[in-house]
């Protein structure tokens, strides 16, 4: 509800460009902080080069699709779906289809492994769309998720309420979801399945896209020691 009313209008009122710059900004912060979240990275048992693939590769994300969405959408707050499409005999009747943003709110449910790529791929498009978010992290490496996210909010380029995070339990969160909510997920076939049954995610026709299962392994030599 609080995403809606205060992160939503604000959001969608700008246009396809201004959201791309501030995914951009975005970028640049995590690049300029990167050594905090390596730091913390470290204390979820992640080496440098793991975490560079989620630090950097995170940010690199962001750049990437701000830069995409600067040559491919215009600088506008819809985007047109095809040409002009006759629907009279006369000419007089024609309709246009278009895309806006949706009206709610996107939840993203992160993994532990990705805590800062994970976060930022989802939510770089959402915020594009013009479409606040709501991050869910991974409670193993939460403390690195909410550091990405403090610093995000802290480089002040978001309008207030467009990204909000949630540490711990959704309490009645998914009770609240509509047809102009989305829910994207990231985590094991087990969850993802226990989500999409939702009731209200069924009756109410709520977008939900997941990753499931992706696979991890730790190998140990017998060499292994603390």
């Amino acid at each position: 509800r609080h995403a809606r009313s205060i992160g939503g209008p604000e959001l969608r009122n700008m246009t396809f460009h201004q959201r791309a710059q501030i995914v951009k900004a975005l970028g640049a912060a995590i690049m300029a902080r990167k050594e905090e979240l390596y730091a913390l990275s470290a204390e979820t048992g992640a080496t440098r080069s793991d975490s560079w693939v989620d630090i950097e590769g995170g940010a690199g994300t962001l750049f990437a699709t701000s830069s995409k969405a600067r040559r491919e959408l215009p600088d506008d707050v819809l985007l047109l779906d095809g040409d002009m499409e006759p629907i009279g005999k006369t000419g007089t009747f024609v309709g246009q289809h278009i895309y806006t943003s949706l009206q709610g709110a996107a939840v993203t449910i992160n993994a532990f492994n990705f805590p800062v790529w994970g976060m930022l791929e989802k939510l770089g498009p959402a915020l594009i769309a013009g479409v606040p978010v709501i991050v869910k992290p991974a409670m193993q490496s939460a403390q690195v998720a909410e550091h990405a996210f403090r610093i995000m909010i802290e480089a002040d380029v978001l309008p207030k309420g467009a990204l909000q995070l949630l540490i711990g339990g959704v309490g009645d969160l998914l009770d609240h979801l509509t047809c102009q909510d989305v829910v994207s997920f990231t985590g094991s076939a087990a969850t993802a399945i226990k989500l999409q049954a939702n009731p209200v995610i069924a009756r109410e026709s709520v977008r939900f896209i997941a990753e499931r299962d992706s696979i991890n392994a730790c190998v140990l030599g017998p060499d292994a020691a603390p």
